[in-house]
């Protein structure tokens, strides 16, 4: 299967994050965004450039700043000395694979400026507008907010991410690992696996899983109890069950099912749910654990529906 030789290759510069490396490849097959929550140095953006090498797609990279500007991102007109005419200068968003590095450096104002193209993968540069590539995704990597030239993102762009993950710190024998890969790094290079018209084949793959009546019932039932937990401020949006349905057809689609079963929801519940639940009370050292621990309720008190193989397929 070519998703899973996607994934060997990232593999090859990542080390012991495979259950990651296919939650982000389960989000590309779904068109959907990737945000990387974690402190500087676990290798965010390392993950991130190889999935562009793999994918064989075009991709650009900008490093946030507080100086990059809106027109940085979406581009700007400027008048040609030559013919007198307005020219396009196209922003880095022109691309299929859109790397953010430390997005949450930057302004609001130039964070807001992806909002239109991670939505409705549509660009406007002074109120014209222009089709984004196809296929597009915003892979995005952000330090823990309360690390110095921080600032949170507004829930309106974090509800646009797809995902939420945190690679965390490697074990101690991944790290000696990726010591010694260090040590010979042109036997661990990242070779192109599929074309951009083949990851396009692949989505549409994804796009043909069946998912049965009662499994969109249970997604929303799980997505409708955050908005009534006693210690959530803020429950998931209609659109965080959306993604919960195509993050689990891709989660099918890389087992070799053209089903969905329960599973496939309960796998993907925290990288889909996590970043769009605030809680009522949060300590921000232990905001994730207890996010966990009641995402984990919420699955707890809703039953699973009971389908054999052959009324979920």
């Amino acid at each position: 299967m070519r998703a899973r030789q996607i994934i060997d290759e990232v593999n090859k510069v990542v080390v012991g994050k495979e259950n990651e490396v296919s939650k982000i490849m389960m989000a590309l097959l779904s068109r959907g965004h990737i945000l990387l929550e974690d402190m500087p140095g676990v290798g965010k953006t390392t993950l991130a450039n190889a999935f562009a090498k793999a994918l064989g797609l075009e991709w650009r990279r900008i490093q946030f700043t507080p100086d990059v500007l809106p027109s940085d991102i979406v581009g700007f007109n400027a008048i040609d000395q030559n013919s007198g005419n307005f020219v396009l200068h196209k922003g880095a968003v022109f691309c299929n694979l859109f790397l953010a590095d430390e997005i949450n450096r930057t302004s609001s104002r130039t964070q807001s400026a992806l909002l239109e193209v991670m939505e409705e993968n549509q660009i406007t540069v002074d109120g014209v507008t222009f089709q984004a590539y196809d296929p597009f995704n915003v892979i995005a990597t952000q330090n823990p907010f309360g690390s110095a030239g921080t600032q949170l993102l507004p829930e309106s762009q974090l509800d646009r991410f797809m995902i939420c993950l945190s690679l965390g710190y490697p074990s101690a024998e991944s790290e000696v690992e990726i010591l010694r890969r260090k040590q010979h790094p042109e036997n661990y290079q990242i070779s192109q696996v599929v074309t951009a018209d083949e990851l396009r084949e692949m989505q549409k793959e994804v796009d043909q899983i069946f998912v049965h009546d009662e499994i969109m019932k249970y997604a929303v039932q799980l997505v409708y109890m955050t908005r009534s937990h006693s210690q959530l401020s803020m429950g998931a949006s209609p659109r965080g069950s959306i993604c919960l349905i195509q993050m689990g057809k891709a989660n099918a689609y890389l087992h070799d099912r053209n089903y969905v079963i329960p599973k496939d929801i309960q796998e993907v519940l925290f990288d889909v749910l996590g970043h769009r639940i605030l809680l009522a009370s949060a300590r921000q050292s232990k905001e994730n654990d207890l996010k966990r621990q009641i995402l984990q309720e919420v699955l707890n008190s809703v039953q699973q529906p009971s389908l054999s193989e052959n009324n979920a397929g």
